[in-house]
């Protein structure tokens, strides 16, 4: 009799313990093997340590569960609790979602993260307004050109296929006169291997994941931005939490911000010797690139002022006084 209540003690005990489990599911844009997504993975693994199991978080790399522009979209419905976002994606909807979009605004590092101090409070009051919240955010490395051809100036930008994957990078292609295709990057390496582009911008780090030195040699390190991909969680998923278990993934979200910009600092040194291995040459933009390209950066900044109005001017002040 003590044997049977002892089971009953425990399959209750079990039972508990299921019903305690909380499941989040957490789509990513980015291959298993990109440091964002090795970042989301440690994330998860931590919070899981931290609430001793109440919360499991799977992430879903590639673009598998949503694709890259469905995923806030997703988590704001509640289809997906949690997921990691390309802010400069959501511009058109927002001009301050593409303020790490603009060319040569904050073109290292440290000029990025101090603009993600100054973007941060408006995007947690208008995610707030959208029933999210941004748990953290982490720059991708500094953004280049990828073309198969030799750059002296803009002027030999003209007529390429050029990917675009934001709003920016579309009106890059306009301002120096090359055609841009939209193309998400799980697509990318499909889009370059049938000629559907022939140049893009991104970092070192896209390059390598792609395989982009299977189809173009050149990659002029411009330094142009560094965009940002951020974690954002449906409010109310986060407020069916426990304290503790809230606190938890606030800590481990901290944690992996920190992480991830480390890592992605370290991602940028050791892509560009990867993709160099691979016969891809890295160049220093000529003078004449870089006077041209500037002034495309500039006249962005113009345009994404005058569109985002008082709050954008607020935004590039506050980042200016830091």
């Amino acid at each position: 009799m003590k044997l049977k209540y002892a089971i009953t003690a425990a399959a209750l005990a079990l039972s508990a313990s299921a019903m305690a489990q909380t499941k989040w599911d957490l789509p990513a844009a980015y291959p298993a093997s990109n440091f964002h997504t090795e970042n989301l993975e440690q994330f998860a693994k931590d919070v899981d340590k931290a609430t001793g199991g109440k919360l499991k978080i799977t992430v879903h790399a590639n673009a598998s569960l949503f694709k890259a522009p469905e995923i806030k979209r997703a988590v704001q419905g509640g289809q997906a609790q949690i997921g990691e976002i390309l802010l400069v994606n959501f511009q058109n909807e927002w001009q301050i979602f593409g303020a790490d979009g603009i060319p040569f605004l904050a073109d290292s590092y440290d000029a990025a993260y101090k603009l993600w101090r100054a973007q941060k409070p408006l995007l947690e009051k208008k995610l707030g307004e959208q029933g999210m919240m941004v748990l953290y955010a982490v720059a991708w490395p500094p953004q280049g050109i990828y073309t198969k051809k030799t750059l002296s100036s803009a002027a030999d930008m003209k007529g390429l296929k050029w990917r675009a994957y934001s709003p920016a990078t579309a009106r890059i292609a306009e301002l120096v006169g090359a055609q841009p295709v939209t193309v998400q990057a799980a697509e990318l390496s499909q889009a370059m291997a049938t000629g559907v582009i022939d140049s893009y911008m991104s970092s070192g780090s896209t390059g390598y994941d792609t395989k982009t030195y299977e189809h173009i040699k050149n990659w002029y390190d411009t330094q142009a931005w560094l965009p940002k991909n951020a974690v954002i969680v449906n409010r109310a998923a986060f407020n069916a939490l426990d304290k503790a278990t809230q606190d938890a993934l606030l800590k481990a979200g901290a944690e992996a911000e920190t992480r991830g910009w480390a890592a992605s600092k370290k991602a940028n040194a050791e892509t560009l010797d990867k993709l160099k291995a691979n016969g891809m040459q890295i160049l220093t933009p000529p003078p004449g690139l870089k006077a041209d390209m500037q002034k495309v950066g500039d006249t962005m900044l113009k345009e994404w002022l005058e569109k985002a109005g008082p709050e954008g001017q607020q935004l590039v002040d506050s980042y200016k006084k830091m």
